[in-house]
């Protein structure tokens, strides 16, 4: 049964990428022009990422800051949205989380799927090898564009907290909850907040 569903998701993905990357290929233009007219730089950006049992691919996003953004500051963390590296479009296409938009790619090539957990860096917040045996059982499926700590609790918690979200979301698929996933992050979009880890202290 699980295997008749997962056939079933990856169906639904290419399909609902393909469409995605039609319809939406007028704002990817409009998008571009803003990023380019605004700010020096390509339009995306590329890094890897781990994927489904830990194969490392290249995500495609939106450019939201400056170009070099990792060698300067804080590096690869953003601890807000006033970072000074992200630039004014970055801004908006964050908060409302556009700059994934180009991810339909990934979701079509087969590298990422519309709903799973996110994709980390290779290298932090640990290497493939460093995740325990629980921890690695969030890249048991394709990494998503969204997923259940996305319309969660996002970047507010601390990664090992994320983790344990992605695990659940692994035990309890079902294309239902997918179903849910995708509606939860339209609403995100059209009503965004902070995605940033807030201050405990």
């Amino acid at each position: 049964m699980r295997t008749l569903k997962l056939i079933t998701k990856r169906t639904i993905d290419i399909v609902g990428s393909l469409i995605g990357l039609i319809i939406l290929s007028p704002a990817f233009v409009i998008i571009g022009l803003c990023i380019k007219l605004t700010s020096e730089g390509p339009v995306f950006f590329r890094q890897e990422r781990l994927g489904k049992n830990g194969k490392v691919f290249k995500i495609v996003k939106f450019r939201t800051m400056v170009v070099n953004a990792d060698k300067i500051g804080d590096g690869i963390k953003v601890h807000s949205d006033n970072d000074e590296r992200i630039t004014k479009v970055g801004r908006i296409l964050r908060a409302t989380s556009l700059d994934e938009l180009p991810q339909l790619w990934n979701v079509l090539v087969g590298d990422m799927s519309l709903v799973g957990p996110r994709p980390p860096v290779p290298y932090h917040p640990y290497k493939f090898v460093e995740y325990s045996t629980f921890q690695r059982r969030r890249f048991a499926m394709k990494p998503g564009m969204t997923g259940l700590t996305q319309v969660t609790v996002r970047n507010s918690v601390p990664w090992d907290e994320r983790i344990v979200i992605d695990v659940k979301y692994i035990d309890e698929f079902s294309l239902l909850l997918d179903v849910k996933i995708l509606f939860m992050t339209l609403l995100r979009i059209v009503s965004p907040n902070s995605i940033y880890l807030r201050d405990r202290n």
